[in-house]
């Protein structure tokens, strides 16, 4: 077939030396002018990073006063096992169990008969007792007497002044005896003998109990609520403090003043009753190294009992002022506790302090702050040592405080 002459002439398109196609080269010329341009331009700053806002406060200065603390165990200032004093067979008890009783109150009753049927005798023979008794009156007068007209002689009137001695004698004995069948027939009533609350009843009607001459039995035991002791044991050391605080006039020994001490019972947070120290014992215990204590407590609303366990504070110190910051504002470098400080320049300084007693909810620091420190209270994990912050001002309030 041969060529159109009206049409144009189709020529191959360009090739490389290896036969690629040169059709895209014509876009090489722009784009290697465009990299060369772009590999002498500077990379654009970043914005510098904004400080970090922390919240910073001056320590709380304010007059405190130190406590120390000790768990200890409530118990009874009077407890009483009822026993019998008289044995017999259990006719009623007359209490309701774990009841409040008041003394006096009847608490059981013992089968009295055998008693008044004791006491019956013991009547006749006082009544015997005091005739003879009597009798031997008349005739000593008498003797008497005769004996002033020698009608009788002085042997008869020794021995008539002997029968009246001897009769008497066994009317004090009948009088004895009738006193103690009456006290037999009063022991059958079983009393209260404190105010308190009653346990358990241990024995039930129709049961025969044993009196005191043969082992009493336990009937049941009372003690009294309000108010309540709690004994606690203090640590030489604590004690050696305190006495050393004592000598120098700056706190009030507890043997000689019922120092305040204020009790938190367990699931507590906060003390909830306050009492006075009552007692020191006069040794230490070899064993523990401590001092037994007591204390005496109010329990106007009886919600205490003995054997419960609660923690004691006790006054520690005299009044002195002291600088306070929230527990949250101290950290802790391996051994040591330290508070972060923002200085003028705003950039943060670990300050090394030591560590008191907490203080209505605030942490006493007692080396290491001063009352012009810019204290970090919030913000701590922001701050960094010699770093700068944008310190917020913020209120110290103690732990619980709302907000």
């Amino acid at each position: 077939m041969g060529l159109s002459t009206t049409e144009p002439l189709k020529r191959p398109p360009a090739t490389s030396r290896d036969g690629h196609s040169l059709r895209g080269l014509k876009w090489l010329p722009p784009l290697l002018a465009l990299a060369l341009s772009a590999c002498g331009d500077k990379p654009p700053q970043q914005p510098a990073a904004a400080a970090p806002s922390v919240t910073v406060s001056q320590p709380v200065k304010r007059t405190v006063t130190d406590w120390d603390e000790f768990t200890g165990r409530f118990e009874a200032i009077q407890e009483v096992q009822v026993r019998a004093r008289v044995g017999g067979f259990v006719t009623s008890v007359e209490f309701r169990d774990g009841a409040i009783v008041r003394s006096g109150d009847l608490l059981y009753v013992i089968d009295a008969r055998p008693f008044e049927a004791v006491a019956e005798q013991a009547d006749g023979q006082l009544s015997d007792a005091r005739a003879r008794a009597e009798l031997a009156k008349r005739e000593l007068d008498r003797a008497l007497t005769l004996n002033q007209t020698q009608a009788v002689s002085d042997s008869v009137v020794d021995q008539r002044r002997q029968t009246l001695q001897a009769a008497r004698a066994a009317e004090m004995q009948a009088e004895g005896a009738l006193k103690a069948a009456k006290l037999n027939i009063e022991f059958t009533h079983v009393m209260a003998p404190i105010t308190g609350r009653v346990s358990r009843h241990l024995v039930t009607p129709g049961n025969l109990v044993q009196g005191s001459e043969g082992g009493a039995t336990l009937l049941t035991s009372i003690v009294s609520l309000d108010p309540i002791y709690i004994y606690f044991d203090v640590d030489e050391a604590t004690y050696l403090r305190n006495s050393r605080l004592w000598f120098e006039g700056r706190r009030p020994s507890s043997r000689d003043t019922p120092n305040p001490v204020q009790v938190t019972l367990t699931g507590e947070t906060k003390p909830s009753h306050e009492g006075k120290m009552d007692f020191l014992d006069n040794r230490l215990d070899v064993s523990t190294g401590t001092l037994r204590s007591r204390a005496v407590i109010p329990n106007k609303d009886l919600s205490i009992l003995p054997g419960q366990f609660g923690r004691v504070r006790i006054v520690g110190s005299g009044p002195y002022e002291a600088l306070l910051l929230p527990d949250t504002a101290v950290a802790t470098d391996q051994s040591r506790k330290i508070v972060f400080v923002v200085k003028d320049d705003n950039t943060v300084e670990a300050k090394p302090v030591t560590l008191g007693p907490l203080d209505e909810g605030l942490r006493v620091i007692r080396e290491g702050l001063k009352p012009e420190d810019r204290v970090i209270i919030d913000g701590l994990q922001r701050a960094r040592v010699g770093a700068k912050v944008s310190p917020q001002p913020g209120d110290i309030k103690p732990a619980g405080a709302k907000t």
